[in-house]
C-alpha cells in the first residue's frame, strides 16, 4: 500500500501540469488574437465594439465634369445692307425695281485704271476690285482682260436702250447706272459681248474666280425667268467679297432668290 502512494500522487501531479499547460496554452491564443476566449466562445459585445470604432471606407465619387456651351454658328445678316438704297453695293435693281430716283448717279465715281474699249468709270471700291481680279487674272492664268462697258448716266442709257427688254435696260432700270456694273472681255477683242465669250479662257477663269474679288455673274443663262434677261456672261456686277462669297457657298445665283425678292421678267 506504501508503494502506490507515490504513483499516485504521480498521476494527480501530471494531470495538474497538464491542465496547467491546456490553461496557459489558451490564455496565450487569447492574447496573440484579441479575443477573449470562454468555453470556446467569443465574446458578442467585444466583437461589435470593434466594428463600431472601425470606420467603413468611403466610396470614390469622381468629380463632375462640366459640359461645353456649345460655340454659336455665325449666320449670314441678310439685313446688314440695305437692298433699296441706291448708295448700297447690294441694291437690287431690276424690271421691277427701278432705281430711287431714277435719275441717281454716284457720287464717288472713279476712273478705272485698267485697259477698255471707252474709258470706264465706276465708284470706288468696285474700281478698286476690277484693278485687283485684273491683275489676278494675268498673274494667276496669263489673262488679259478689257474693259468694254462701265458706269452709264441716265441720259447714257437713253442712247443705248434699243427697245429689247431682254437685252438691254430701260433708263432708270439699269445696274450699269449704279456704278457696280461692268462688261468685261479680253483685250484681244475675241467674243466681245457675245455668249461665246464664256467658252473663252478669259470667261472661263471669271466664272469661276470672279467671287472672289466681290463680283457676281448677274445673268446665268438658266436664269433668264428671274432676271428678265438673256444669258449675258461678260456683265458683272460688284456686291462685295462678303455676299459674293455667301452666294457661292449656297449656290444662289440671283440677288433676287438670294433675298427672296420677286422674279423679273418683264416690266409692269
Amino acid at each position: 500500500m506504501a508503494s502506490s502512494t507515490p504513483a499516485s500522487a504521480r498521476v494527480r501531479r501530471n494531470r495538474w501540469i497538464a491542465g496547467g499547460i491546456a490553461v496557459a496554452v489558451l490564455a496565450a491564443a487569447a492574447v496573440t488574437t484579441g479575443v477573449l476566449v470562454t468555453g470556446g466562445d467569443a465574446d458578442p459585445e467585444a466583437s461589435a465594439s470593434a466594428s463600431a470604432t472601425t470606420p467603413s471606407p468611403t466610396p470614390h465619387r469622381p468629380s463632375p465634369v462640366a459640359t461645353p456651351t456649345p460655340a454659336p454658328v455665325p449666320t449670314f445678316d441678310r439685313a446688314a445692307r440695305s437692298i433699296d438704297d441706291p448708295d448700297s453695293i447690294w441694291v437690287v435693281v431690276d424690271k421691277l425695281r427701278p432705281l430711287q430716283p431714277m435719275d441717281y448717279a454716284p457720287g464717288d465715281l472713279v476712273s478705272v485704271p485698267v485697259p477698255h474699249t471707252w474709258e470706264p468709270m465706276l465708284r470706288r471700291e468696285a474700281s478698286d476690285a476690277v484693278v485687283a481680279m485684273f491683275a489676278a487674272a494675268r498673274s494667276e492664268a496669263g489673262l488679259a482682260l478689257a474693259s468694254n462697258s462701265a458706269y452709264r448716266s441716265y441720259a447714257a442709257q437713253q442712247n443705248v436702250y434699243v427697245g429689247d427688254d431682254e437685252l438691254t435696260a430701260r433708263p432708270g432700270f439699269s445696274e450699269h447706272q449704279t456704278g457696280l456694273s461692268i462688261d468685261i472681255g479680253p483685250e484681244s477683242g475675241t467674243c466681245v459681248l457675245e455668249v461665246c465669250f464664256a467658252d473663252t479662257p478669259e470667261g472661263k477663269w471669271l466664272r469661276d474666280n470672279a467671287y472672289r474679288f466681290g463680283f457676281l455673274l448677274r445673268y446665268p443663262a438658266d436664269k433668264q425667268p428671274v432676271t428678265g434677261y438673256q444669258f449675258e456672261p461678260w456683265h458683272f456686277r460688284y456686291i462685295g467679297v462678303e455676299l459674293a462669297a455667301e452666294m457661292r457657298t449656297t449656290g444662289v445665283t440671283t440677288l433676287e432668290e438670294f433675298f427672296g425678292l420677286p422674279a423679273a421678267p418683264a416690266y409692269q
